[in-house]
């Protein structure tokens, strides 16, 4: 875009991203219908803002993840629940169990690895500086891409600017 282009009175860039939200909904929507099992090799890394508005995760999570969190829904979950709004699961970290309630809208990335498919947010929350935390990993068979395809090679990154 030039300059001197007008700025949108469509919030463009907010459709778009409801819209790929949507797509997380609808595969996670597709899991539960399916009986919650994953199938063949698909599995999923879902990274959200843990300070995002309708984020419930217990608080030794929080502090541990005090800006973002990635899991893994591939083995070790269960009572997977999606709405229209975001979706919950129960998952073990440290085997110790969990709930979390994660809303679309707080959802900054999804990648299936299986079959090097991504895409990735633009943040729902204010943006701060992320603090330092540790790599997330609730419990998984080894916390790597068993099939090397995390080079991003398939990542859809939709990041509309604004003119200030």
């Amino acid at each position: 875009m030039n300059p001197d282009t007008p700025d949108s009175l469509i919030p463009y860039d907010e459709i778009v991203q409801e819209a790929l939200r949507a797509v997380v909904g609808r595969v996670l929507g597709s899991i539960v219908t399916g009986g919650g099992m994953l199938p063949g090799t698909h599995h999923f890394y879902i990274t959200f803002k843990t300070g995002a508005p309708g984020v419930s995760i217990p608080a030794r999570l929080r502090e541990r993840f005090p800006d973002e969190m990635t899991i893994v829904l591939q083995n070790k979950f269960w009572d997977l629940e999606v709405g229209d709004q975001g979706f919950s699961v129960s998952l073990t970290f440290n085997q110790v169990p969990a709930k979390l309630q994660i809303p679309f809208s707080a959802i900054t990335a999804f990648v299936d690895p299986a079959v090097d498919f991504g895409l990735q947010f633009q943040a729902a929350v204010e943006e701060l500086a992320p603090e330092a935390h540790e790599d997330a990993e609730n419990d998984g068979p080894d916390g790597t891409d068993p099939d090397g395809a995390g080079d991003g090679s398939n990542v859809v990154s939709v990041d509309f600017g604004r003119k200030k």
